[in-house]
């Protein structure tokens, strides 16, 4: 066995006498840090032809948003996963290994929040496993999902709203008695990567009603529909309506009231004040992005990605959101034709962001694309300059289209 601090580490005894009570005839401890090649290679070479498997589990986390990524974290996060999985397959390519076994993540097939640095070590390593086994050579990458031993490892930085989140996108927690059976039929296979995942799918089909956020990989595993524009404004518009019939006092209590259920629900909290400061009751960038997400799904709005740090308590979103939705008697805001119009835009071009030509066609959406471009082209005011869409534009041509005629920056 090896670590960075090897016989010091605080649970090495207790290693050692939980594997020789498991029939182990000995245990050697070693401090080596994996992602120094000099000192990995000093180990391997002690061995000799002793060396039967590799079981490689070394792993960082540095968790953030991607604006928040560096060279620094993402080379902290690399280094252990990444590249002390290419000094054993280097060096141990001569030795006839019975297993060369990668403990990796589920990040980096499904792809997970925060995670970026995270998700592209995991997925070279599943890539490495892959190309031993065709060159002949031993080869397995077990992408991993969540264990139920919670505040252990990599999972001893997760709270509960971390995990509630995780299951409300259909994620439960391994045992470890299912996990070491995942492992066992995963060694007795021939293939190069395995993804050990418990999935709710219940959960994940819910989620996927609800906002559509499921990872690709998943859609196909539960028969809900993404909601279509009318059934995803359905929401907002019933919300409009309530508060139409509300004086007020009454809707301002009422965006109270939604702002601190969705908040409660990203951090895990029973009840959250009216009054208290998100960042102080443990929200961090991540939840700041679902809280976000949320409210936005509720309400209909376009709100800003800074929205929980520049109204830090649910009074504040409150406020903000009274004003941005404006309703008056009977249900129809006061905002002006140009307010709307930018929001409206704004949701638009994110959307076509997240598209290509080939799933517009394939979702059957290239009609509508075209329709868009005749109707936007008519609406231009006369003394504005003829600019010109083709049958068969790129995402990227109506997006410039966009920015020209009604002056939207994508």
């Amino acid at each position: 066995l090896t670590s960075r601090q090897g016989e010091a580490a605080p649970s090495a005894a207790d290693v050692r006498g939980a594997l020789l009570a498991a029939g182990a005839e000995s245990v050697r401890i070693e401090a080596c840090d994996v992602a120094d090649r000099e000192q990995i290679a000093t180990v391997v070479n002690g061995l000799g032809g002793a060396l039967g498997s590799v079981f490689h589990l070394a792993a960082v986390l540095d968790d953030g948003l991607l604006a928040g990524q560096s060279a620094e974290r993402f080379a902290r996060v690399l280094a252990p996963k990444a590249i002390g999985a290419r000094h054993l397959d280097e060096l141990t390519r001569g030795l006839d290994l019975d297993a060369f076994v990668l403990f990796s993540s589920a990040a980096g097939v499904l792809g997970s929040a925060g995670q970026s640095a995270y998700a592209a070590a995991n997925a070279y390593v599943d890539a490495l496993a892959a190309r031993r086994r065709a060159d002949g050579l031993p080869g397995l990458s077990l992408s991993w999902g969540l264990w139920q031993q919670a505040g252990t490892g990599l999972t001893a930085h997760l709270g509960d709203a971390e995990l509630q989140r995780m299951r409300r996108q259909g994620v439960a927690a391994l045992t470890p008695a299912q996990g070491l059976r995942a492992l066992d039929a995963a060694l007795a296979t021939d293939l190069a990567h395995v993804v050990p995942v418990r999935l709710e799918l219940s959960a994940v089909r819910r989620e996927m009603e609800r906002s559509g956020d499921v990872p690709p990989l998943l859609r196909s595993l539960v028969r809900a529909r993404l909601r279509r524009a009318g059934t995803a404004a359905a929401a907002p518009s019933a919300l409009r309506d309530r508060l139409a019939a509300l004086t007020p006092a009454e809707r301002r209590s009422t965006l109270l009231d939604l702002v601190r259920r969705e908040a409660a629900a990203v951090l895990g909290a029973e009840g959250i004040g009216a009054q208290q400061v998100f960042k102080e009751l443990g929200l961090d960038s991540l939840m700041a992005v679902e809280l976000r997400r949320r409210l936005a799904a509720e309400t209909g709005l376009t709100l800003p990605s800074t929205l929980a740090f520049d109204y830090p308590t649910p009074t504040a979103i409150g406020e903000l959101l009274l004003q941005r939705l404006d309703v008056v008697d009977g249900g129809r805001p006061q905002a002006s034709g140009v307010r709307l119009t930018r929001e409206l835009m704004d949701n638009l071009v994110e959307l076509l962001r997240s598209a290509t030509p080939l799933q517009l066609e394939s979702e059957g959406l290239a009609g509508q694309f075209l329709a868009l471009k005749n109707g936007l082209a008519k609406a231009v005011v006369p003394e504005a300059p003829a600019v010109e869409l083709e049958t068969g534009s790129s995402t990227e041509d109506l997006l410039q289209f966009l920015d020209r005629k009604l002056g939207v920056t994508a």
